[in-house]
């Protein structure tokens, strides 16, 4: 692995952004987005609009330029005021030649775009379990300039439909949800306790970043604290606040992200994937691995390849 823990978890959690849908609306409209257990992506690239957790949540206003991403646990509506019966999504009238939906009968001012972020079945959880129910990236935000980029050139690729079209917006999908979660580096106030907030502490940044360019090394707690240059105590309770677990229960679990990650990908003999997370002992990784994920690392390589 490498010293970068946000790209180490997102390849650990095969995160993947794709672009699922988009519309244009106008007048009176609403639409309904279900949660699906993954992550949501809403860009607002035109207008303005309100968002509500359904049902009668609270009310966030969108601008244009801004960006959502919700945990997909919840439904949310999308819609010009509220009152207005939601539509189902996937229910508009989509234009072939666009591929864009149409929502409301007013005057179209408002075009918008969504994206959901495929996560894997386990490992998903260390990302997930990271970021808040919602995040909301305003337009203004002074960090957002990357990300008004990206929008400007989702909003130009879905209105010129070049050859390439498809994989081109999954591909700026991708850096539009990469570049979200470095806003949250810079506003890790709003971040539950998780690496990611962790990360976001300049003081821990140094110990993780070690953890995860050499996840074999038998890493002890002074060593880290020494990284960190504090004290073992003090980098003890600072890193648990931040991570929400200790230092080196952190490690076992990233330990164990990597080998469900190699179990599932590769063909490498149980033993060395043992060797390659810090195990000198097959049957301690095995057993680790067990108390960690609830089976056993051959029971699980078989299960996720059937």
């Amino acid at each position: 692995m490498s010293a970068d823990p946000l790209s180490d978890a997102l390849a650990v959690a095969d995160a993947r952004s794709v672009l699922s849908g988009a519309f244009t609306a106008g007048g009176g409209w609403a639409v309904r987005l279900h949660g699906r257990d993954r992550l949501k992506v809403i860009a607002l690239l035109r207008g303005s609009c309100l968002l509500a957790r359904d049902p009668g949540g609270e009310v966030l206003k969108l601008a244009e330029g801004d960006i959502v991403v919700s945990d997909g646990r919840q439904p949310y509506v999308l819609c010009s005021e509220t009152g207005v019966e939601p539509l189902e999504s996937g229910r508009a009238v989509v234009d072939p030649a666009t591929g864009m939906a149409r929502l409301g009968a007013g005057e179209e001012d408002v075009t918008c775009v969504s994206g959901h972020i495929d996560l894997s079945r386990d490992s998903g959880e260390l990302l997930r379990r990271a970021l808040p129910e919602l995040i909301h990236v305003k337009a203004e935000v002074a960090e957002a300039e990357a990300l008004r980029w990206l929008v400007d050139q989702l909003a130009r690729e879905m209105r010129t439909r070049r050859a390439g079209v498809e994989f081109t917006l999954d591909q700026l999908a991708q850096l539009v949800f990469v570049q979200v979660l470095r806003v949250c580096l810079t506003e890790s106030d709003g971040l539950p306790p998780g690496w990611l907030r962790a990360l976001a502490d300049e003081r821990l940044a140094p110990a993780l970043r070690l953890m995860h360019a050499d996840p074999a090394h038998p890493w002890q707690l002074q060593e880290l604290a020494q990284a960190a240059a504090m004290s073992r105590t003090t980098f003890a309770v600072r890193f648990k606040e931040a991570a929400g677990v200790p230092p080196l229960t952190y490690l076992l679990n990233w330990r164990m992200s990597l080998a469900a990650r190699a179990l599932r990908q590769d063909t490498a003999p149980v033993a060395v994937l043992a060797r390659s997370v810090g195990y000198t002992s097959e049957s301690a990784f095995s057993n680790a691995f067990k108390r960690a994920v609830g089976v056993a690392p051959r029971r699980y390589r078989e299960t996720v390849r059937s």
